[in-house]
């Protein structure tokens, strides 16, 4: 108890007056295009600051930008413009492009650079004020003009890897925010302040890390892209006793070792798992008259077994047999994972392994047993409540033997177990109106406070002592609030659930926990007395709703169907007849796509999160194996090498942008120059663009 009293009072910074930081971020660009550059303007939310990035077109192959360090107003950007058009004129002039939303990065694959631009997005939630958007269309924009392209740049190949990475639909499953970290769950945010700028892509669930890597390093910040998750965000309005709340379930997927069923399975030697998912359950009310808004959250997660082993995907094989490897007899890989693990969430760490006991013929009871043997091996050296906590739960053999109501008490008891050695996140946040709005913030401490919160948490439950109080500080999402935030409990440790796919059976066990988590959650935020929900509860049933979704939002993901969903199925009294159909051809999607089209996109993530990079006169993407990066070097193959850099030859901050053609002119008629519709258009030089539409990615080629 003393030491964590100790660990979280050295978290609290503590000083006598409120500390302010003002910043402000764009959100909304217009691109515009000359012979010899693209000009990129972007404002912020309030019209009050305005920023230009320049992009030369005249050089072929690499890519030079220049960051113009000076914040205009409207009139002065506009300003700029008119003066850059004018100054242009006999080469065309100036012309718009397009409206964006933000930079999702750039690639190169064979000759030249591309920019890929968000187009359009969607409102999907907000938390604690805060807007989540998704991608609603993107456009991949190249850069050179056509005039200093050669050949190489409409070349077979170079036109396959344009399509391979317009095959990652951005429209599904991406989403992002200006303000808040969306990579990040609740609690990090509110605690952790460390990680801002450009440390936040390099976090594990941002997937545009390397597209944006470049450009990040060079200019020194991080003002001109978009931070892309990849997973599952959804947010509901629900009811209980006729109080209303909101319930936003995020899964966020690793970009590490990330990829498709059969190609990507168990650990690799830098400890990280296939199918590496974040699960983060988040509760709040909307405070009312200036009362604190209560919010609470919680996590889990899920991954694949981590040990070396594999399936082949065959024509001839709907179940490929398991190959476990022998090629790391003292587990060190998965004692990686775990320390990793603990790095991120701390201890306890809980694992549920949920496949199955027995088989007439070994194939999971093989990595049943390995699994067992590598926490034991890794316990030795471990004590206490760092000690790696196994549980076995064969949920396969329960579903057969008992109806879907009593699967989901038994796995509620193995939640409820697990919450209590966790426990969850919880804080109020103070609304405080304050003219800098939300990139002001205070810290305060008080020693007592937290040693009180240690004292009467512990008493309530003598088996949880990682809950306590810390005063610290919170981004508000309203323009005109801050927020003083005073977390009362700390989630420490985490639940780890997996079978073999960490699809069907792990989504149960995880909606199991996350309704334990919910009645755990509105008892705290004090919508209800007991922590306890049944199954019955209508609560139960649109909280299932929501997290059938996301099953089958990450087996689509990862497997290429929607997920087994046997147990919702036949709690939602679906006849047994539709769902036996239904789990049919589910089966048989999934395996069409792990034989036949995951070869392809597994390809396609390789070239979006950098992993291939092509070079002339490499061996071509499609002419390797799926992991022969392993062996093929540096460029043109699969660099491990996180810090590996693509190369941008020059990429400036350097004050005001001048253009050698550019001659002054009085302002006049500004405001229209700056009122240019939003409505998507092209000008008369407009450069081939791939287009990603609303549901399917649809390359389109402008000539």
């Amino acid at each position: 108890m003393e030491e964590e009293k100790e660990k979280i009072q050295n978290r609290v910074v503590v000083v006598d007056d409120a500390v302010e930081l003002k910043c402000s971020y764009m959100q909304k660009f217009r691109l515009y295009e000359t012979r010899s550059n693209f000009y990129m303007i972007g404002r912020d939310k309030s019209r009050t600051s305005w920023r230009v990035l320049k992009i030369d077109r005249l050089d072929p192959t690499e890519l030079n930008i220049t960051e113009d360090l000076t914040v205009y107003s409207e009139i002065e950007c506009c300003d700029l413009l008119r003066r850059i058009h004018e100054g242009n004129k006999s080469i065309g002039g100036l012309k718009f492009v397009t409206t964006c939303y933000g930079i999702i990065g750039f690639v190169k694959f064979l000759e030249p650079y591309y920019m890929l631009l968000i187009t359009k997005r969607r409102k999907i939630g907000t938390i604690c004020g805060h807007t989540i958007y998704g991608i609603a269309k993107s456009e991949m924009v190249p850069i050179p003009h056509p005039t200093v392209r050669s050949k190489m740049a409409y070349s077979k190949d170079e036109n396959r890897y344009k399509k391979l990475l317009c095959s990652v639909d951005l429209t599904k499953d991406f989403f992002f925010s200006y303000s808040y970290n969306v990579m990040f769950s609740l609690q990090r945010n509110l605690t952790d302040h460390n990680t801002t700028g450009q440390s936040l892509y390099e976090t594990l669930f941002v997937w545009n890390e390397f597209l944006t890597r470049g450009v990040r390093n060079n200019l020194q910040n991080a003002s001109w892209t978009v931070a892309l998750v990849y997973g599952f965000f959804k947010q509901v309005k629900l009811s209980i006793s006729g109080r209303d709340f909101h319930l936003t379930i995020i899964a966020r997927r690793s970009r590490h070792y990330a990829g498709t069923r059969y190609l990507k399975r168990g650990v690799n030697e830098k400890g990280r798992v296939a199918n590496d998912v974040e699960t983060e359950q988040i509760v709040f009310a909307d405070a009312r008259d200036g009362s604190p808004m209560k919010i609470s959250s919680v996590v889990q997660i899920r991954g694949s077994i981590p040990l070396f082993w594999s399936q082949e995907a065959s024509p001839l094989n709907i179940k490929p047999d398991i190959i476990l490897s022998k090629k790391d007899n003292t587990f060190e890989a998965t004692r990686l994972h775990f320390e990793n693990l603990v790095k991120r969430y701390g201890n306890p760490i809980i694992i549920l392994n949920l496949i199955k006991t027995h088989e007439k013929k070994p194939r999971e009871t093989i990595l049943r047993a390995e699994f067992a043997n590598a926490v034991r091996s890794i316990n030795k050296n471990m004590k206490g409540e760092n000690r790696l906590r196994f549980l076995h739960w064969d949920l396969h053999r329960h579903s057969r033997r008992s109806k879907a109501t009593n699967v989901l008490t038994q796995l509620g008891k193995v939640a409820a177990y697990a919450l209590k050695l966790t426990g969850v996140f919880y804080c109020s946040l103070t609304p405080n109106l304050t003219p800098e709005g939300l990139f002001q913030y205070s810290f305060t401490g008080n020693k007592n406070s937290i040693g009180n919160s240690l004292t009467k948490q512990a008493s309530m439950d003598k088996d949880v002592d990682r809950e306590a109080e810390v005063n610290n500080c919170y981004y508000s999402g309203d323009e005109n609030k801050e927020y003083s935030v005073r977390p009362e409990m700390l989630q420490a440790g985490v639940l780890r659930t997996n079978c073999i796919d960490c699809l069907d059976r792990t989504n149960v066990a995880q909606y199991a926990y996350g309704l334990t988590a919910l009645g755990r959650q509105l008892q705290v935020l004090e919508f209800s007395e007991s922590p306890y929900i049944d199954l019955d509860n209508s609560l139960a049933k649109e909280l299932m709703a929501v997290y059938e979704s996301m099953g089958d939002t990450l087996a689509f993901q990862y497997g290429g169907s929607a997920a087994h969903n046997k147990i919702f199925s036949e709690r939602r009294g679906q006849w047994k007849a539709a769902t036996q159909s239904q789990e049919f051809l589910r089966t048989l999607q999934r395996y069409y796509n792990n034989t036949y089209a995951d070869g392809d996109k597994q390809k396609a993530i390789n070239i979006f999160l950098g992993h291939f990079q092509p070079h002339q006169g490499k061996p071509a993407l499609w002419e390797l194996d799926s992991d022969q990066h392993l062996t093929v070097g540096k460029r043109g193959a699969f660099p491990e090498d996180e810090n590996v850099r693509p190369t941008i030859r020059r990429s400036l901050s350097d004050g005001n942008i001048k253009d050698s053609t550019i001659r002054d002119l009085n302002v006049t008629n500004c405001q229209q120059s700056s009122n240019i519709p939003d409505k998507h258009r092209h000008s008369e030089s407009t450069p081939d663009i791939f287009t990603c539409g609303s549901a399917i990615c649809h390359c389109r080629y402008h000539n």
